[in-house]
């Protein structure tokens, strides 16, 4: 047996996976609680899986937020409510005695696409555009965590001047389009914008530009760090019909040379989960399947 329990708990679902060689064997899914507390979240896993035990050898945990020595923080509450310094590892393992890998989701992902996906052994910036937006770097064959966990954090960097200075994903995440269109007198959530902007409504279109340029900015502005061979690009809101190329559209007036090259996350919404599982079974392997 050498299947991993992988699970993500993301700002609007909890995903519960047995993943096996990059493979996804059987998923669950849960609404993810906003009202409720970390604890919450962890008690909703480990009844979401309870009949899955005896079949995985560790676990494997994507979040959004950041992750500091196994305890878990919010980036951006909005995106998700999470109290400082949840101790989360310690908090899964006491709920399922094996070994507890935690990270962030995008940098989850992003090891995902490199081990698995469309990024197989190449240098890659992973972004994924859902209710907040996050990213993940791997490059030399490493994933990019940073001392504090940050690295890749692309949903936190800030543009322009005041009063205009905020978070990227406060200007142009899922929860950003459904808020814009709330304003335009529109009470729908960022997908149906998307929809409503590919059947020719105005109001959409104005949106899913404006979000669309933001996004483009910070794919430019990473290219120009890192240089990377490709970008790969996540998320319910990156992986919706159309947004791939309306980002492309953005970029095109740069030289060739310079254009980032831009694909779709080959495994869809299963990168974190895969990327996560990959990270539980090889620190599994070091520590000879030792307990922590």
């Amino acid at each position: 047996m050498t299947a991993c329990l992988a699970i993500d708990i993301g700002g609007s679902k909890i995903l519960a996976t047995l993943i096996e060689g990059g493979t996804v064997l059987e998923q669950r899914i849960a609404s993810t609680e906003r009202s409720g507390k970390a604890a919450t979240w962890c008690d909703a896993v480990a009844d979401l899986t309870l009949d899955w035990r005896g079949r995985y050898q560790a676990v494997g945990v994507a979040v959004t937020g950041v992750i500091t020595d196994g305890c878990w923080s919010a980036l951006n509450p909005k995106t998700l409510p999470i109290e400082p310094g949840f101790p989360l590892a310690d908090e899964l393992h006491r709920r399922f005695d094996l070994p507890i890998t935690c990270v962030n989701d995008a940098q989850a992902a992003a090891w995902g696409e490199y081990r698995h996906g469309v990024g197989q052994g190449e240098d890659l910036v992973f972004l994924t555009i859902s209710t907040g937006i996050g990213g993940g770097v791997v490059v030399n064959g490493r994933l990019v965590t940073g001392q504090h966990g940050l690295a890749g954090s692309a949903g936190q960097t800030r543009f322009g001047t005041p009063p205009e200075v905020g978070r990227l994903e406060d200007q142009a995440s899922g929860l950003w389009i459904a808020s814009a269109a709330k304003l335009a007198g529109h009470d729908i959530d960022a997908r149906g914008v998307i929809v409503a902007s590919r059947e020719g409504e105005a109001w959409a279109e104005a949106i899913v530009a404006r979000a669309s340029e933001q996004i483009a900015r910070l794919i430019l502005n990473l290219h120009m760090l890192f240089d990377p061979a490709m970008f790969i690009i996540g998320g319910g809101i990156g992986l919706a019909d159309g947004m791939l190329k309306q980002f492309g559209r953005c970029l095109e007036a740069l030289p060739a040379d310079f254009r980032p090259r831009l694909c779709h996350a080959a495994l869809g919404q299963y990168a974190g989960v895969i990327g996560a599982a990959d990270l539980a079974m090889a620190k599994r392997n070091q520590q000879g399947g030792k307990r922590p």
